[in-house]
Protein backbone atom coordinates (compact mmCIF):
# COMPACT_ATOMS: atom_id res chain seq x y z
CA UNK A 1 0.00 0.00 0.00
CA UNK A 2 3.34 2.42 0.70
CA UNK A 3 4.44 1.88 -2.15
CA UNK A 4 1.29 2.72 -4.53
CA UNK A 5 0.88 5.81 -2.39
CA UNK A 6 4.30 6.80 -3.11
CA UNK A 7 3.66 6.19 -6.99
CA UNK A 8 0.47 8.40 -6.90
CA UNK A 9 2.12 11.08 -5.30
CA UNK A 10 5.34 11.31 -7.79
CA UNK A 11 2.51 11.17 -10.58
CA UNK A 12 0.65 14.10 -9.06
CA UNK A 13 3.94 15.83 -8.70
CA UNK A 14 4.98 14.77 -12.61
CA UNK A 15 2.23 15.53 -14.22
CA UNK A 16 1.58 19.33 -13.51
CA UNK A 17 5.06 20.16 -14.83
CA UNK A 18 4.68 18.12 -18.10
CA UNK A 19 1.74 19.70 -18.96
CA UNK A 20 3.15 23.44 -17.80
CA UNK A 21 6.04 22.42 -20.20
CA UNK A 22 3.61 21.73 -23.11
CA UNK A 23 2.76 24.76 -25.20
CA UNK A 24 -0.97 25.58 -25.31
CA UNK A 25 -2.64 25.19 -28.96
CA UNK A 26 -3.40 29.20 -30.13
CA UNK A 27 -6.43 29.83 -32.44
CA UNK A 28 -6.53 32.02 -35.41
CA UNK A 29 -9.67 33.54 -36.63
CA UNK A 30 -9.63 34.10 -40.39
CA UNK A 31 -10.22 37.75 -41.51
CA UNK A 32 -11.75 38.19 -44.62
CA UNK A 33 -11.09 41.15 -45.49
CA UNK A 34 -7.77 40.57 -45.72
CA UNK A 35 -8.32 37.34 -47.30
CA UNK A 36 -8.90 35.48 -50.52
CA UNK A 37 -10.07 32.27 -51.82
CA UNK A 38 -10.42 31.90 -55.87
CA UNK A 39 -11.12 29.11 -58.10
CA UNK A 40 -10.08 29.00 -61.96
CA UNK A 41 -10.70 27.11 -65.08
CA UNK A 42 -9.45 27.31 -68.49
CA UNK A 43 -12.20 27.63 -70.77
CA UNK A 44 -12.86 26.15 -74.31
CA UNK A 45 -15.40 25.91 -76.67
CA UNK A 46 -17.51 28.06 -79.31
CA UNK A 47 -19.06 31.55 -79.31
CA UNK A 48 -17.08 34.79 -77.68
CA UNK A 49 -16.15 33.15 -74.51
CA UNK A 50 -14.06 30.99 -76.84
CA UNK A 51 -10.51 30.87 -75.12
CA UNK A 52 -11.26 33.53 -72.49
CA UNK A 53 -10.31 31.49 -68.90
CA UNK A 54 -12.64 31.96 -65.59
CA UNK A 55 -11.50 33.57 -62.42
CA UNK A 56 -14.26 33.38 -59.46
CA UNK A 57 -13.86 35.50 -56.49
CA UNK A 58 -15.81 34.58 -53.36
CA UNK A 59 -16.92 37.03 -51.42
CA UNK A 60 -18.04 35.68 -48.23
CA UNK A 61 -16.08 32.83 -46.53
CA UNK A 62 -14.76 32.25 -42.64
CA UNK A 63 -12.22 29.79 -41.29
CA UNK A 64 -10.30 29.06 -38.03
CA UNK A 65 -6.65 27.86 -37.90
CA UNK A 66 -5.83 26.06 -34.58
CA UNK A 67 -1.78 25.65 -34.40
CA UNK A 68 0.95 24.86 -31.74
CA UNK A 69 3.77 27.71 -31.27
CA UNK A 70 7.12 26.73 -32.57
CA UNK A 71 6.03 23.71 -33.97
CA UNK A 72 2.92 24.32 -35.50
CA UNK A 73 1.89 20.92 -35.37
CA UNK A 74 -0.57 19.42 -33.79
CA UNK A 75 -2.86 21.81 -36.05
CA UNK A 76 -5.67 21.75 -38.11
CA UNK A 77 -7.49 24.00 -40.34
CA UNK A 78 -11.41 24.44 -41.23
CA UNK A 79 -12.78 26.90 -44.27
CA UNK A 80 -16.05 27.63 -45.45
CA UNK A 81 -17.31 29.38 -48.36
CA UNK A 82 -20.81 29.93 -49.31
CA UNK A 83 -21.02 28.76 -52.68
CA UNK A 84 -23.80 31.90 -53.55
CA UNK A 85 -20.70 34.32 -53.13
CA UNK A 86 -18.55 33.12 -55.63
CA UNK A 87 -18.66 35.23 -58.93
CA UNK A 88 -16.91 36.03 -62.10
CA UNK A 89 -13.90 38.74 -62.06
CA UNK A 90 -12.12 37.40 -65.50
CA UNK A 91 -10.96 41.01 -67.27
CA UNK A 92 -12.00 39.08 -70.59
CA UNK A 93 -15.54 39.48 -69.77
CA UNK A 94 -17.73 42.51 -70.07
CA UNK A 95 -20.32 42.99 -67.40
CA UNK A 96 -23.24 41.83 -69.51
CA UNK A 97 -21.40 38.48 -69.84
CA UNK A 98 -20.46 38.18 -65.89
CA UNK A 99 -23.96 38.47 -65.44
CA UNK A 100 -24.75 35.54 -67.78
CA UNK A 101 -21.60 33.53 -66.36
CA UNK A 102 -22.89 34.47 -62.51
CA UNK A 103 -26.49 33.45 -63.05
CA UNK A 104 -25.38 29.89 -64.60
CA UNK A 105 -22.85 29.63 -61.53
CA UNK A 106 -26.26 29.68 -59.30
CA UNK A 107 -28.55 27.80 -61.39
CA UNK A 108 -26.54 25.24 -63.52
CA UNK A 109 -23.13 24.22 -61.80
CA UNK A 110 -22.71 25.33 -58.12
CA UNK A 111 -27.01 25.54 -56.86
CA UNK A 112 -26.20 27.01 -53.69
CA UNK A 113 -29.79 26.71 -52.53
CA UNK A 114 -29.36 23.13 -52.10
CA UNK A 115 -25.58 23.18 -51.48
CA UNK A 116 -24.85 26.26 -49.75
CA UNK A 117 -21.17 25.54 -48.50
CA UNK A 118 -17.70 24.59 -49.58
CA UNK A 119 -15.92 23.27 -46.77
CA UNK A 120 -12.47 22.14 -46.08
CA UNK A 121 -11.39 20.28 -42.88
CA UNK A 122 -8.50 19.07 -42.29
CA UNK A 123 -7.48 15.80 -41.04
CA UNK A 124 -3.42 15.69 -40.47
CA UNK A 125 -0.94 18.27 -40.74
CA UNK A 126 2.92 18.62 -41.36
CA UNK A 127 4.76 21.59 -41.29
CA UNK A 128 8.71 21.98 -41.90
CA UNK A 129 10.43 24.80 -41.19
CA UNK A 130 11.88 27.20 -44.16
CA UNK A 131 12.90 30.26 -42.33
CA UNK A 132 12.16 32.19 -39.42
CA UNK A 133 8.01 32.42 -38.24
CA UNK A 134 7.61 30.41 -42.10
CA UNK A 135 7.16 26.95 -42.57
CA UNK A 136 5.82 24.44 -44.99
CA UNK A 137 3.02 22.70 -44.35
CA UNK A 138 1.02 20.08 -45.76
CA UNK A 139 -2.89 19.68 -45.14
CA UNK A 140 -4.62 16.64 -45.69
CA UNK A 141 -8.51 16.78 -45.26
CA UNK A 142 -11.84 16.28 -46.76
CA UNK A 143 -13.02 19.04 -49.31
CA UNK A 144 -16.67 19.04 -49.75
CA UNK A 145 -18.45 20.46 -53.71
CA UNK A 146 -22.07 20.54 -54.49
CA UNK A 147 -22.57 17.58 -51.69
CA UNK A 148 -19.37 15.25 -52.30
CA UNK A 149 -16.81 14.77 -50.02
CA UNK A 150 -13.16 13.77 -51.09
CA UNK A 151 -9.84 13.79 -49.71
CA UNK A 152 -7.40 15.93 -50.89
CA UNK A 153 -4.06 17.18 -49.99
CA UNK A 154 -3.24 21.15 -49.86
CA UNK A 155 0.45 22.41 -50.07
CA UNK A 156 0.67 26.00 -48.05
CA UNK A 157 3.41 28.41 -46.75
CA UNK A 158 2.64 29.55 -43.56
CA UNK A 159 4.27 32.72 -42.07
CA UNK A 160 3.70 33.69 -38.45
CA UNK A 161 4.57 37.52 -37.43
CA UNK A 162 3.15 38.63 -33.84
CA UNK A 163 -0.52 37.85 -33.43
CA UNK A 164 -1.27 37.14 -37.34
CA UNK A 165 -0.82 34.36 -39.34
CA UNK A 166 -0.75 33.92 -43.49
CA UNK A 167 -1.09 31.16 -45.43
CA UNK A 168 -0.97 31.05 -49.39
CA UNK A 169 -1.17 27.51 -51.45
CA UNK A 170 -3.29 25.79 -53.95
CA UNK A 171 -4.81 23.41 -55.15
CA UNK A 172 -6.42 21.09 -58.17
CA UNK A 173 -9.57 19.12 -58.29
CA UNK A 174 -11.24 17.63 -61.52
CA UNK A 175 -15.00 18.59 -61.44
CA UNK A 176 -16.38 15.55 -62.94
CA UNK A 177 -15.40 14.02 -59.18
CA UNK A 178 -17.49 16.44 -57.81
CA UNK A 179 -20.13 16.13 -60.15
CA UNK A 180 -20.14 19.54 -60.88
CA UNK A 181 -21.44 20.93 -64.70
CA UNK A 182 -19.21 23.36 -66.83
CA UNK A 183 -19.57 27.00 -66.53
CA UNK A 184 -21.79 27.13 -69.55
CA UNK A 185 -23.42 30.29 -71.74
CA UNK A 186 -25.90 29.90 -73.61
CA UNK A 187 -26.89 26.22 -71.90
CA UNK A 188 -23.70 24.06 -73.04
CA UNK A 189 -22.35 26.32 -76.10
CA UNK A 190 -19.28 26.63 -74.23
CA UNK A 191 -17.55 24.04 -71.85
CA UNK A 192 -15.32 24.43 -69.34
CA UNK A 193 -11.95 21.85 -69.07
CA UNK A 194 -12.65 19.55 -65.96
CA UNK A 195 -10.19 20.97 -63.97
CA UNK A 196 -10.44 23.44 -61.57
CA UNK A 197 -7.75 24.89 -59.45
CA UNK A 198 -8.31 27.27 -56.24
CA UNK A 199 -5.45 29.45 -54.99
CA UNK A 200 -5.72 30.59 -51.21
CA UNK A 201 -4.16 33.74 -49.64
CA UNK A 202 -6.16 33.52 -46.10
CA UNK A 203 -4.82 36.14 -42.90
CA UNK A 204 -6.03 35.00 -38.96
CA UNK A 205 -5.43 36.63 -36.52
CA UNK A 206 -5.18 35.61 -32.81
Amino acid sequence: MRTIMIGLLLAALISPVSLAGAPAPVTYNLDASQSKFMAHANAGGLLWFKGHNHHLAAREFTGQVELTPETVTPASLRLVVKAASLHETGADFTEPQKEIINRELREIVLHPDQYPDITFQSTNVTAKMSGPGRYEVKIDGNFTLHGVTKRIAIPAVVTLSGNDLRAVGEFSIDRDDYKVKATSAFHGMVRVKNKIKFEFDIVGHR
